[in-house]
């Protein structure tokens, strides 16, 4: 069998470019199209020695590094995760970034972002923040901007979820400073923004949030792509917190009309989860706007959602049944989100909480509903998710006011 045949090759090839940071042009240079480096990377073309030669010695490697080994290298393991990213290859890199100690720092960086991303799309946040953790330390050794800012930045994004809103908020702000003093791109200073007014936002820094939402929309004005519907977003959460629901819904009704599906179909499944959540939090929750968009966003979700997308969207439902006076179709919903192995945010796992606690207020047991509520909103309150929590002692005074033999 020949040692560089497709498409061991190409996946080779990718993950040394990928690990090096290079894009199909940088690397191709003069020598070569980049058509042809693209066919050499799907597989579609053979690999000449020619061609073999001049991009070794552009990824300054032997032509050796090309072939394959009884032992799988850290830049082999790389690259077959990288396709496909199968349980079993995710396996085989993790084993040997466990085992790693004088590889190159390029190849364990993008091992390790690999790694984080494979457990953050399975909901395991805990194990993603190992690995993001990983890669501040690599980034600062030695330090690399841009490196810096994104592991900060995706930390931030996974504490956030998690419900560590003091630490997300010092990251973020870590990574916008790195970005700012370094003078790096627009996408580096706007993903750092966005993580840095959510965060900003649930900790009770509003008018901090709302100033820093203002900055990232003047920022991402003239940008191309998806910055400026993540920035409608982020804006109208803001406006959420704020009680300036009339201006929530516009800018999230722009950041919808703003994005076709076939641009980034996650993004747009995620705005309308997002829309139909929203709809929900308005002083008369908006039920039939609600569920036209989680009726829209479901197909998207069995097409390309991951597990906690697919929870979102129970949870979802079950916040939208009870609203509309169904609480038995609620327990039912909330029963079979419960019982499965949460993927949700912080967030959403309180949020579904507050329902069961709400729900048995209505089944009758008013006092243990009353203490559960009471209990979550000094847990949330002592999180400082100071947002969050002022929404359940809300919700707690109105059922404090109804009578008790409701």
């Amino acid at each position: 069998m020949n040692a560089l045949e497709q498409p061991g090759f190409g996946r080779r090839l990718k993950a040394m470019r990928l690990a090096r940071g290079l894009s199909q042009r940088s690397l191709a240079g003069d020598g070569m199209s980049t058509g042809y480096l693209s066919r050499l990377e799907s597989g579609a073309r053979p690999p000449t020695k020619q061609a073999v030669a001049y991009l070794a010695e552009r990824l300054g490697v032997s032509p050796a590094e090309f072939r394959e080994t009884e032992t799988p290298s850290l830049a082999r393991a790389i690259a077959e995760a990288s396709y496909g990213e199968t349980p079993e290859a995710v396996t085989v890199l993790d084993k040997l970034v466990a085992t790693a100690s004088d590889e190159d720092p390029a190849l364990l960086w993008q091992a390790h972002w690999i790694l984080a991303e494979a457990k953050r799309r399975h909901g395991d946040h805990e194990a993603e923040a190992g690995y993001l953790h990983r890669l501040v330390e690599l980034s600062d050794e030695p330090a690399v901007p841009e490196l810096q800012v994104r592991a900060r930045t995706q930390l931030a994004r996974c504490r956030r979820t998690l419900g560590e809103m003091e630490e997300a908020r010092a990251l973020a702000a870590e990574a916008l400073g790195i970005a700012r003093e370094n003078g790096l791109s627009v996408s580096d200073v706007a993903a750092a923004l966005l993580v840095l007014v959510s965060a900003e936002a649930e900790t009770g820094r509003v008018p901090d949030a709302r100033a820093h939402a203002d900055e990232l929309r003047e920022l991402v004005g003239g940008a191309s792509g998806t910055l400026q519907v993540q920035a409608l977003w982020v804006a109208a959460t803001v406006c959420v917190r704020q009680g300036d629901y009339a201006t929530a819904q516009e800018l999230l009704q722009e950041a919808l009309g703003r994005l076709d599906s076939r641009d980034d179909i996650l993004l747009w499944m995620r705005l309308r989860l997002a829309a139909a959540s929203l709809s929900l939090q308005l002083p008369v929750p908006r039920t039939e706007a609600a569920a036209a968009w989680l009726d829209e966003a479901e197909p998207a979700v069995g097409l390309v959602g991951e597990p906690q997308h697919r929870q979102q969207l129970e949870a979802l439902r079950a916040h939208l049944a009870f609203s509309q006076g169904r609480p038995e179709q609620a327990r039912a919903l909330y029963d079979s989100v419960h019982a499965s192995d949460l993927r949700l945010s912080f967030r959403d796992q309180v949020k579904l909480e507050v329902l069961h606690n709400r729900l048995l207020i209505h089944e009758g047991r008013r006092s243990e509903g009353i203490a559960g509520l009471r209990t979550l909103a000094q847990q949330v309150h002592e999180s400082s998710n100071l947002d969050l929590a002022a929404e359940i002692w809300r919700i707690l005074a109105d059922h404090l006011a109804e009578p008790s033999d409701r």
